[in-house]
């Protein structure tokens, strides 16, 4: 598989609040990285950095094996980039198939196979998708991002707070998305779901990559020091 993502020693800033100290990961075709670290840590502000919301200070930034670090974020996107963002973001006046059709690309994933992947969705699709629960919605966010056809889907928070039986569906439909051969970066909490789907694992600590490993080998020593409360 050949490499598809690399950050090496990546800084960032909101302004003159450094905010990344140093992010070292990298992905190849087909894999999934689990990116960890408790909150506040630089997880999001990565995912901000790799798809160019925000600008590199120092350290270098590959996607494809193309310096995208110049880019600006429709640019990356049309490369490939695509995101799940926390908190459920549909466009709430526009109907299912409407906020699908918005994103949508030409590729192996359309709606028939976006609805096959989260059959209530079909069941929905002429329904405004501010009206949907929010495990429908989050299915919808997770389908309009696979309508733009990425070669690298980042989930961020997809299943927090949500109920036991949705998140179960949302897992299955990332192992599925796996077994596909889609690239993932996942950002969760959960240890014993992220394990068995994640390749390999990197956790940030105040904005700095401090560990990297199957997701096997983390310890409880580990996880008491980088992830616990």
């Amino acid at each position: 598989m050949s490499l598809l993502l690399e950050l090496d020693q990546v800084t960032a800033s909101y302004g003159s609040v450094q905010a990344l100290f140093g992010v070292s990961l990298s992905l190849r075709e087909g894999e999934v990285l689990a990116l960890m670290g408790r909150n506040g840590m630089g997880k999001t502000t990565t995912i901000s950095t790799i798809l160019r919301m925000l600008p590199l200070k120092s350290g270098a930034l590959r996607f494809a094996g193309r310096d995208i670090a110049g880019l600006a974020s429709h640019q990356a996107a049309r490369l490939g980039l695509g995101l799940v963002p926390e908190g459920r973001r549909v466009f709430a006046p526009l109907s299912v198939r409407e906020n699908l059709i918005a994103a949508a690309r030409p590729g192996a994933w359309d709606m028939a196979r976006v609805v096959a992947l989260f059959p209530r969705l079909g069941e929905r699709l002429e329904q405004r998708a501010g009206t949907l629960s929010g495990g429908e919605q989050q299915m919808l966010v997770i389908g309009r991002a696979l309508m733009t056809n990425p070669r690298l889907l980042i989930l961020d928070e997809a299943t927090e707070g949500l109920a036991p039986v949705v998140r179960q569906e949302i897992w299955a439909a990332i192992h599925a998305l796996k077994a596909s051969g889609l690239a993932l970066i996942i950002v969760d909490k959960t240890l014993k779901e992220l394990a068995p789907v994640a390749d390999h694992a990197v956790i940030l600590e105040r904005g700095t990559t401090v560990w990297t490993g199957d997701c096997k080998a983390l310890t409880p020593e580990l996880t008491d020091r980088y992830l616990g409360v």
